[in-house]
């Protein structure tokens, strides 16, 4: 079969400076190929480059075996290829039919560009906003009045209102919800099962992994892998994404992949239920009717929601502590606090009414609704540990060793040094990880009965943690490498923590049995010395 789409060492430089590298593939009609790769990865710019926005600054191109420089997008789209962008690109002045067809409008006389067939293009309009579930009274609206998600589906209408031969998807699935990204990623299938090929941008491997045939890897600007989706797995493209196969740089960004999916859809089932309840109360007297508005302000802060979850998938990929940390903020301060308030209000209007079946739909809805804010408080504990923030290192240690012998019925003998203070927060986020990974290390490996734990200053302002167990202990000398192909991941992300902190780490078994860790790290402030 004759290849639709060639590239080779495909390049752009934006003045001296390289944007995109050495990008060579080919597509057939009707494959799906997956583009992904951190901020800055280049994946936009190859976009621009396949659409005709931006010239190449070097490679070639070739569409049906036939060498071709795409000098203009309207170029482009001669040639059958069609570009979603991220952000939609609509004209404000104009409704959404208009936008629709901006350009290609449906003529009763094509070459003249006379008598515009509106009956026609509002009837195609109405279809593809039916099939994505969109009100249809939306298509005479003007963008002004349309949510990010309306917009987005206005840009997707105007790319499959006509037939095409390569569909481009500049992430365009990050700005809609859940069913519609479903809804979507169905469409693709069906548009290859046509021949009709696909670039596929996206943050989400969930995405990539459920549609495509071949996943392109950028990094830097440059194509690290192209690989068949059959023949690799989640875990080996995010280390090539990160650039690092390194447990502590890998794992987030997988938990963030699954963890968000997951409470994403856990929002959309909520919303679906309300919306059948909603439904429900139609008929009912003016108490229910009032609930009615109650719960259509709930849709619309599950809009919220899912809006806020999206932006917490952007924020995640970065893999840095820094936006760790305003995520965990984000859920607690803002969206568990709105869970809990329409929970509130639902139990209101669950003991105002008489009605046993809207009683029951109601404690089901606040049932699931108690399960997103628990789900959504272990994400908050996971990204960051509430306490480190507005207490400092040694009430989060305190906390945290609290709760770790509750949990795991394993006393901790503990003694910080009062004169600890505050670090820089780098420093007091490092040693809680490495403190945290020492414990759940005893956990699993040790079977100890007693831990004890100690954080003091040096005379030189260094920090010293000491953390000894009566377990049973390691062989020594200790080896990281042997440790890491035995999946013992623990001691083996201490060691790494410790060594970018620029301190010493002593693993011994001592005397009396049990594992005993001495971790030094350098004094923050080197101008504090007794």
């Amino acid at each position: 079969m004759q290849k639709l789409l060639s590239v080779s060492n495909l390049s752009k430089s934006f003045d001296s400076v390289p944007a995109l590298a050495g990008v060579t593939f080919d597509l057939e009609p009707g494959e799906v190929l997956g583009i992904v790769g951190q901020r800055g990865a280049g994946k936009s710019t190859l976009f621009r480059l396949l659409s005709g926005i931006y010239a190449p600054s070097g490679g070639e191109m070739f569409i049906n075996g036939q060498r071709t420089q795409l000098k203009s997008p309207v170029l482009a789209q001669r040639m059958g290829i069609e570009m979603v962008h991220q952000q939609p690109q609509l004209a404000e002045n104009l409704d959404v039919v208009q936008n629709v067809f901006l350009g290609r409008e449906i003529c009763a006389a094509p070459r003249l560009k006379w008598w515009f067939k509106e009956g026609e293009m509002v009837e195609a309009t109405r279809r593809l906003f039916t099939y994505f579930d969109m009100p249809p009274e939306l298509i005479y609206e003007h963008p002004a009045n349309l949510s990010d998600e309306q917009k987005q589906m206005v840009a997707l209408a105007r790319a499959l209102s006509r037939p095409c031969r390569l569909l481009l998807l500049d992430n365009a699935l990050a700005s809609l919800g859940f069913e519609r990204q479903k809804k979507l990623l169905a469409h693709i299938k069906e548009l290859s099962a046509q021949n009709v090929a696909i670039i596929l941008g996206s943050d989400d491997l969930k995405h990539i992994f459920s549609v495509t045939d071949r996943i392109l890897v950028l990094y830097q600007g440059r194509q690290a892998t192209l690989r068949l989706t059959s023949e690799t797995t989640p875990r080996e493209i995010v280390e090539l994404i990160v650039g690092s196969n390194r447990q502590e740089q890998v794992t987030p960004v997988i938990w963030a992949f699954e963890s968000y999916h997951t409470a994403q859809q856990q929002a959309e089932e909520l919303r679906r239920a309300q919306l059948a309840l909603r439904q429900s109360l139609k008929a009912q007297d003016s108490l229910n009717r009032q609930l009615i508005e109650r719960l259509h302000d709930q849709l619309d802060a599950l809009d919220r929601l899912n809006l806020a979850l999206q932006e917490a998938n952007r924020r995640l990929m970065t893999e840095r502590e820094a936006e760790r940390k305003s995520l965990a903020r984000d859920l607690h301060d803002q969206v568990i606090q709105d869970l809990l308030s329409f929970n509130y209000q639902l139990e209101d209007a669950e003991s105002e009414t008489s009605d046993e079946t809207l009683r029951s739909e109601l404690a089901g809805i606040r049932n699931g609704i108690r399960d997103v804010v628990s789900n959504l408080r272990q994400m908050c504990s996971d990204l960051r540990p509430p306490t480190i923030d507005s207490h400092g290192l040694p009430a989060a240690i305190r906390s945290l060793a609290h709760q770790w012998t509750k949990q795991n019925g394993i006393p901790v003998e503990l003694e910080i040094d009062p004169a600890l203070g505050r670090l820089p927060e780098l420093i007091e986020l490092s040693v809680f990880r490495i403190i945290q990974e020492g414990l759940s290390n005893v956990r699993k490996h040790a079977n100890a009965s007693q831990v004890k734990l100690s954080l003091v200053r040096t005379p030189t302002a260094s920090l010293v943690v000491h953390m000894a167990d009566n377990g049973q202990g390691i062989q020594t000398p200790v080896n990281l490498a042997a440790l890491s192909e035995e999946k013992h991941f623990g001691l083996v992300g201490i060691s790494e923590r410790v060594s970018l902190l620029g301190g010493t780490i002593q693993m011994e078994t001592a005397e009396s049995g049990g594992l005993r860790l001495l971790i030094e790290i350098p004094s923050p402030y080197p101008s504090l010395v007794a």
